[in-house]
């Protein structure tokens, strides 16, 4: 065989989701070469282009579609009671080798790119180049090391902790030094950081957080802001990160949304990660009927207004399992979004967001991320959760 044609493959089925908004062709192909997709078109189109010695992988009955983007994980955690006890305590090779393990889940999700927003020690950064590398199997990896958050403040306890303007714009050189692909910040209180702020008081000002955005800016780099409190998402939006984690509106009288802050989110292009995990519905009956009806008709309200929400699990935290990509999904199905537009949030969108150029749809020239499914998502999301192949950078697993 000809080394040309040695890393070829054409990967057909019923249906190539190409994406944005559902696009779809019948009888579809997929062409990859190494890492990149060099064509995609009906089969019979392929079969008059592509050479009879490739490699075919038929799928009959299946659905090929980009890889999925998981924009909210925490690799360090382990989604059991206490995953802050359990960082504090696990020796640095266990935790790499559990955070390598948890990347491999991700994978036989489906998932061929996640966004880790906040690890110990810069595990998820080494990670990063061992899965790039082929060293371990696991999708992309973009990691923001340690988040700034006060002195005991949330998640303090992964070492990002910043006292002073000084000290943001040290803590943002070490990150970027370290290899960070953007900088997390810690807007708000949360619930996982015992004795720290409530979820809704914010934890820097306005112009602390104007700071953090310009002095990653300055080192090539986007933020990510943890934000739960309304004040906080306010703040955060008139600063100019990139993306809002959790958005949930929340004061100390409960959830006040705000439709002002809202246009100003749409206006400055802020996508919205929601951060749901698959055990929501757990989750809802916890909240009980009146706040979880606040909640939900809070999300209807910015999906109306047209607030560009892309997927995240927040992988890692209690619950929030490595495996369970699409019942975050079915979460928003619950809601009302329609599969077309969850399946935009878990890829085009999401790749949008995350700033790449080369994942998210399929076409040619981009990034060999695509996963192959029995069924059909567009009608049922359960569909994602019968992976039969997925081919991350052109590494192709078999389910």
């Amino acid at each position: 065989m000809r080394k040309d044609i040695v890393n070829k493959v054409l990967i057909s089925a019923d249906r190539v989701l190409t994406g944005p908004g559902g696009r779809t062709i019948r009888d579809g192909a997929v062409l990859v070469e190494a890492d990149v997709i060099t064509a995609v078109g009906t089969e019979a189109e392929m079969a008059a282009i592509v050479e009879p010695a490739v490699r075919r992988l038929r799928c009959p009955g299946a659905t090929v579609l980009p890889g999925l983007i998981d924009c909210h994980v925490h690799l360090a955690f382990d989604a059991g009671p206490d995953p802050v006890g359990a960082v504090a305590r696990a020796a640095p090779d266990a935790l790499a080798a559990a955070m390598a393990d948890r990347a491999a889940q991700f994978l036989d999700a489906g998932v061929t790119t996640v966004r880790d927003l906040g690890d110990r020690d810069a595990l998820a950064l080494a990670l990063r180049e061992a899965i790039a590398s082929g060293a371990a199997p696991g999708p992309r990896v973009l990691a923001a090391a340690a988040p700034l958050t006060p002195p005991g403040g949330h998640c303090g306890f992964l070492g990002g902790e910043v006292a002073t303007d000084d000290d943001i714009r040290k803590q943002i050189a070490r990150n970027a030094a370290a290899g960070a692909d953007l900088i997390k910040v810690m807007a708000s209180g949360g619930a996982l950081t015992p004795g720290g702020p409530r979820m809704w008081e914010s934890q820097f000002t306005r112009a602390q957080l104007r700071l953090i955005v310009e002095e990653a800016a300055a080192h090539g780099l986007e933020v990510a802001a943890h934000a739960h409190g309304t004040d906080a998402i306010a703040d955060c939006v008139d600063a100019g990160v990139r993306t809002l984690e959790h958005c949930s509106w929340r004061t100390a009288d409960g959830v006040t949304y705000d439709p002002e802050i809202t246009r100003r989110i749409i206006e400055n292009d802020v996508s919205v990660c929601r951060c749901v995990s698959g055990d929501w519905q757990l989750f809802l009956q916890q909240l009980g009927p009146e706040r979880a009806e606040s909640m939900a008709r809070v999300i209807r309200d910015m999906r109306q207004a047209g607030v560009r929400f892309i997927a995240g699990t927040d992988a890692g935290v209690p619950g929030a399992r490595f495996g369970d990509y699409v019942g975050m999904l079915e979460f928003f199905a619950s809601l009302g979004f329609t599969h077309t537009e969850i399946l935009d949030m878990a890829t085009v969108n999401a790749a949008r967001a995350l700033g790449l150029t080369d994942t998210g749809t399929l076409r040619p020239g981009m990034r060999a991320d695509l996963l192959v499914v029995d069924g059909d998502p567009l009608h049922e999301l359960d569909a994602l959760r019968r992976v039969r192949h997925v081919v991350a950078n052109g590494r192709h697993k078999a389910l």
